[in-house]
C-alpha cells in the first residue's frame, strides 16, 4: 500500500487506530484505481448489472468527503446512504460494515479526516443499466438484506472467536465474495461462505466442510495464506484475494489473524458438489516424458505449457521457489476453471513484506509476445487440469472468451 501522510489530528492514537481499521476493512484496495492516488476512487467493480466505479473518499472538499459530517460519514459506511440521501450500491459492503462499532467508526472518521491526502478527482459514472440504475429500489433491497443491529458477543463464544467473527463477518467482509448471491444479488440463505463466482474469479468454499471447504488446512496453512498469500500444497492468492493480502490481511496483528482462524473453525460445514478436496490432486506420471515427441493435435496444450509455463512451474508442474506447484493446488483442483483461466489472463501481482510475487499475464493486457488466444488458453488449461489438477473440469474457447469479457470493465 502506498505510504500515507503523517497523522495531523490531536489524538494521534485515535488516528492510528483508524488507520488499522481502514486496513482491516480493505478500503485501499477498492477505493484506489491501478496506478492512482490512495483512496481517490475510480477502481472498476464488475457486477452482473454493470460496472460500478469506487468513489473518491479522500478529504478533498469538492470531489471527496472533506465536508462530510461525522453523521454523514457513519451513514455512508454503515447504512449505504450518501450525502443528500443518495443510495449506494452494495458493491460498497455496507451490509457488512453495518455492525462496525461506534468506537471503530470514530477512529475511521479521524483517520480519513486528518491522515489521508486530499485529492480533487472527479468520480467516474457507473455503467449500470435500467432498472438497476434507479437507486430508490435499494430501499427495498436494504429492507431485505441490511441488518442494522449492533455487534454483540454470542452466548458461549470465547473472546477470541468473538473478535474473529467481527473481523471475518464485518471488517474484512469475507462473505461479500465467499457467499453465493441470489438473483437479487443478496446473500443466499444457508450458504454462508460456501463459495461464489465473483466476476471472472471464484471465491472458494471456506467453511469447515472436509471436502469442499478448508477443514484440511492447518492453522499454519491459513496463517501463511493470510499473511503472505501462499500456503504450501494448498493455494496461492491471485486476483481480488491477492489485493486483499497485499493491502489488508498481511498487516493484521498475529492475534487478529489467529482470531479469524479460530472463528473460521466454528463456521458450520456446507458441502458442495465436489467428490474430492481441491488440494488432493497429484500429478500424472512424468507428463513431459510422455508428451515429448508426439505429433498429434492432442498435445497442443502441452506445447503451450512447455513454451509458456514450464520455465517457472517446471516441466513436471512441481514449481520452484516463489512459483507454486500445480499439484495439490486449489486453483487447478477446484470445481471449476475460473481462477485458472483468470490467472492466465491477468497474471499475478502480490506483495507481502519485502517479497513480491509476479506472474506475467497472457491475456489482452499482456505484452504482445505473451498473448494467447482463447483457444490457446483453453488448450493449456485443459492440459494443466488433466495432468496436475481436476481432470473432470474441461473448457473450450467460448468459456475463455466469456471470462475474458468479464475481466474487461
Amino acid at each position: 500500500m502506498a505510504p500515507l501522510p503523517d497523522a495531523r489530528a490531536e489524538d494521534a492514537g485515535l488516528v492510528e487506530k483508524g488507520r488499522y481499521i481502514a486496513t482491516a476493512a480493505d478500503c485501499f484496495a477498492c477505493h484506489t484505481s491501478p496506478g492512482g492516488k490512495p483512496f481517490a476512487g475510480g477502481y472498476p467493480i464488475t457486477t452482473p448489472v454493470g460496472t460500478i466505479y469506487s468513489t473518491n473518499i479522500t478529504p478533498a472538499p469538492r470531489t471527496g468527503i472533506g465536508t462530510y459530517t461525522k453523521a454523514e460519514f457513519f451513514d455512508a459506511v454503515r447504512r449505504g446512504i450518501g450525502r443528500g440521501g443518495k443510495r449506494l450500491y452494495p458493491a460498497m459492503p455496507y451490509t457488512s460494515y453495518a455492525a462496525v462499532t461506534d468506537d471503530d467508526m470514530e477512529a475511521l472518521y479521524a483517520f480519513f479526516s486528518s491522515a489521508v491526502a486530499p485529492v480533487e478527482q472527479e468520480n467516474r459514472p457507473d455503467t449500470v443499466g435500467f432498472p438497476f440504475s434507479i437507486r430508490s429500489g435499494l430501499v427495498l433491497w436494504n429492507w431485505l438484506y441490511l441488518d442494522t443491529r449492533p455487534f454483540q458477543a454470542q452466548p458461549r463464544e470465547t473472546p477470541q472467536v468473538t473478535r474473529g467473527r467481527y473481523l471475518v463477518d464485518h471488517l474484512e467482509h469475507c462473505g461479500t465474495c465467499h457467499t453465493p448471491r441470489t438473483m437479487l444479488m443478496g446473500p443466499a440463505s444457508g450458504r454462508y461462505l460456501a463459495g461464489s463466482a465473483v466476476s471472472a474469479w471464484y471465491a472458494p468454499n471456506i467453511t469447515t466442510d472436509k471436502v469442499a471447504g478448508i477443514a484440511n488446512w492447518t492453522d499454519s496453512d491459513l496463517r501463511n495464506y493470510l499473511k503472505t498469500g501462499h500456503a504450501l500444497n494448498k493455494g496461492q492468492a491471485a486476483g481480488p484475494m491477492a489485493e486483499a493480502v497485499t493491502n489488508s490481511t498481511q498487516f493484521l496483528t498475529s492475534s487478529d489473524i489467529d482470531a479469524m482462524i479460530a472463528y473460521l473453525r466454528e463456521v458450520p460445514a456446507i458441502a458442495g458438489d465436489e467428490k474430492r478436496s481441491r488440494t488432493s490432486y497429484g500429478s500424472a506420471d512424468r507428463p513431459e516424458d510422455v508428451a515429448r515427441g508426439q505429433t498429434g493435435s492432442e498435445n497442443r496444450g502441452w506445447k503451450i505449457f512447455s513454451g509458456a509455463c514450464a520455465s517457472c512451474h517446471q516441466a513436471e508442474g512441481q514449481g520452484v521457489n516463489a512459483y507454486p506447484s500445480l499439484t495439490h493446488n486449489s486453483t487447478t483442483g477446484g470445481p471449476n476453471a475460473r481462477n485458472l483461466v483468470a490467472t492466465i489472463l491477468t497474471g499475478v501481482e502480490r506483495q507481502s513484506g519485502d517479497s513480491s510475487v509476479f506472474m506475467p499475464a497472457f491475456g489482452s493486457g499482456a505484452l504482445w509476445v505473451n498473448r494467447l488466444s482463447d483457444q490457446d488458453i483453453a488448450d493449456v488449461s485443459n492440459f494443466v487440469l488433466k495432468t496436475f489438477g481436476n481432470p473432470s473440469v474441461q473448457i473450450d474457447a467460448t468459456y475463455v472468451a466469456k471470462q475474458r469479457a468479464a475481466l474487461t470493465p
